[in-house]
């Protein structure tokens, strides 16, 4: 792989990391996931960095699904560190401590649609298309599609997109709940998500981790213990200087500087 398959940059307090193949939709091997997997290690212990975006280069694609190549004469037991890699992959995202951004510039299919699902908030240009078209090659979903796609858009919704292997567009994805926001262009996209990502920058660090902590939980925790983890990071966050000057900067009607700690 070229050192070049995946960037990273830094600006303001957001790190940026683009899949960039665009000569081949951006698609995602095995080298491409341990890089994207690196670079978000990298953004989760820079203490500098507050939120991530995601996205692909080009106009054409966020990731069109996984490089084909890569599943020619593997059987089960070959194929499984792929599929194990990348459910990897979208864990840590999930389990990080900052926010990541998906801005997702057209196709996100197969493993694309599943990296940009286990982000906490997906963005899209009018152009972006969703689907997990694996049934078409005999497989399904390896990177957690049967699991956070029928959690976003409902179980029906899912097993016809799933079985049938249907593309939909980014208007009918945001119908469904799985995009937050459809943008009128890449650029638009763009421009929409630093931003967004900008502005997340300057809440505070540690309550935003708390928040996801305790929204993440409520998919695997039952209601009741839900709430009890709540009630544990509502109160953690009164530990924090953030919560002071927040409480300060509201009662004297001024903009809150917070230090994340």
């Amino acid at each position: 792989m070229s050192q070049d398959d995946v960037l990273y940059e830094i600006t303001d307090s957001v790190a940026t990391i683009a899949i960039n193949r665009p000569d081949k939709l951006n698609a995602l091997n095995v080298t491409v996931v341990n890089a994207l997997q690196g670079f978000m290690k990298r953004a989760e212990h820079d203490n500098t960095v507050r939120v991530v975006i995601l996205t692909g280069t080009g106009e054409k694609a966020f990731a069109a699904g996984a490089d084909i190549t890569e599943f020619q004469n593997k059987d089960s037991k070959g194929v499984r560190p792929l599929s194990e890699n990348g459910q990897e992959f979208c864990k840590f995202m999930e389990s990080m401590s900052k926010p990541v951004i998906a801005a997702i510039n057209g196709f996100a299919l197969g493993g694309g649609c599943e990296i940009a699902m286990a982000c906490d908030i997906r963005y899209a240009s009018s152009n972006a298309k969703f689907g997990q078209p694996e049934i078409n090659l005999g497989i399904i979903p390896g990177f957690g599609g049967t699991v956070r796609l029928p959690r976003l858009v409902g179980l029906g919704k899912a097993k016809e997109l799933i079985y049938s292997g249907n593309m939909i567009d980014a208007e009918e994805a945001l119908k469904l709940g799985l995009v937050d926001h459809v943008f009128e262009s890449v650029e638009a996209l763009r421009d929409g998500v630093l931003k967004f990502a900008s502005k997340l920058a300057t809440k505070p660090g540690i309550a935003i981790k708390l928040a996801k902590k305790s929204l993440n939980a409520s998919w695997s925790l039952p209601l009741k213990e839900n709430l009890e983890l709540e009630v544990d990071v509502f109160c953690e966050t009164f530990d924090t200087e953030d919560k002071d000057i927040g409480v300060e900067a509201f009662l004297s009607k001024s903009k809150p500087e917070f230090k994340h700690r």
